[in-house]
């Protein structure tokens, strides 16, 4: 299968953007990047516009000086970060304890529509970085214990932009990673609740998602998943992913994507990532972004 790459920006494509800047005077960066990406045709396997990278892209050209976005949608990020109000549902706090043979076989599924309130509202009451929204693709699970109750929830979503310990891992250059980027997930929330008490809980439910992950990513998004990637603050040690067999690749440097100070604003975290296939490095390094 092949992926569709970024296209590459020269005149032709700047005077493409000021053109439908210029024939649409009201126009947001959302129709924009729509726009753009119809025209030069790109898209996901699926079909669906990569509208989200083009939005990054405009907004690089833009900090560039290459093009002038209209003063109100350069500023549409920020208002965008507002954290919303999720309603708090009451949740079954009993105990629960015991070996993981006590509560198998678990019920792992995939969070939909119906799921979610429950899904966000437990990661927003018992998770150390709460909830606040998903962005861009991604694929929440619960997994249930015999008994129908919860006893993990993960979620799965964007890669780091750029990471140096994975990308020195990988191998990947600075073009290799803008195509290939859309074939690693991260996962960006992993809550075992606080009164679930089962020993391997956690290493078992990564096991059991690592197994279908990319086959349920193909099904919603019409392309595989070759690596999973995680960050773990350093308050935490990594153990469920050690005992995964999780890959530790490095540490970040906690200045996070949006620093131009070259200070650290943000916490240490330990990165580590876990192939789905023998030679996803070579897969993601690809010029041609050929999956087979």
């Amino acid at each position: 299968m092949i992926i569709a790459s970024r296209p590459l920006i020269g005149d032709e494509q700047l005077n493409q953007i000021k053109l439908v800047m210029e024939e649409n005077p009201d126009i947001n960066i959302s129709r924009l990047s729509m726009k753009l990406c119809e025209l030069w045709n790109w898209k996901f396997p699926t079909g669906d516009l990569k509208d989200m990278s083009c939005r990054d892209l405009l907004r690089k050209l833009n900090k560039q000086g290459k093009i002038v976005l209209p003063e109100s949608h350069r500023g549409s990020r920020a208002h965008g970060n507002k954290r919303r109000i999720i309603p708090h549902m009451e949740h079954d706090t009993t105990p629960i304890a015991g070996s993981l043979s006590t509560i198998l076989p678990l019920s792992i599924e995939i969070v939909d529509k119906e799921g979610t309130p429950e899904f966000v509202s437990m990661l927003a009451q018992h998770h150390y970085l709460a909830f606040d929204r998903t962005v861009g693709r991604n694929i929440s699970y619960m997994a249930r214990d015999k008994n129908g109750r919860p006893v993990a929830l993960l979620l799965f979503g964007a890669a780091a932009w750029k990471c140096q310990g994975r990308d020195d891992h990988i191998g990947w250059d600075t073009m290799q990673r803008q195509n290939n980027l859309q074939l690693v997930t991260n996962n960006s929330r992993f809550l075992i609740p606080q009164w679930v008490r089962v020993p391997c809980l956690a290493s078992y439910t990564l096991s059991q998602i690592s197994k279908r992950i990319s086959a349920d990513w193909q099904a919603k998004y019409g392309h595989p998943i070759l690596c999973l990637e995680t960050f773990v603050d350093e308050q935490f040690e990594g153990t469920v992913y050690k005992a995964a067999n999780w890959r530790f690749v490095g540490k970040t440097t906690g200045r996070g994507r949006n620093d131009v100070h070259h200070q650290r604003l943000l916490t240490v975290k330990s990165m580590y990532l876990y192939p789905l296939v023998r030679d996803y490095r070579k897969l993601l390094c690809s010029e041609t972004n050929l999956i087979k």
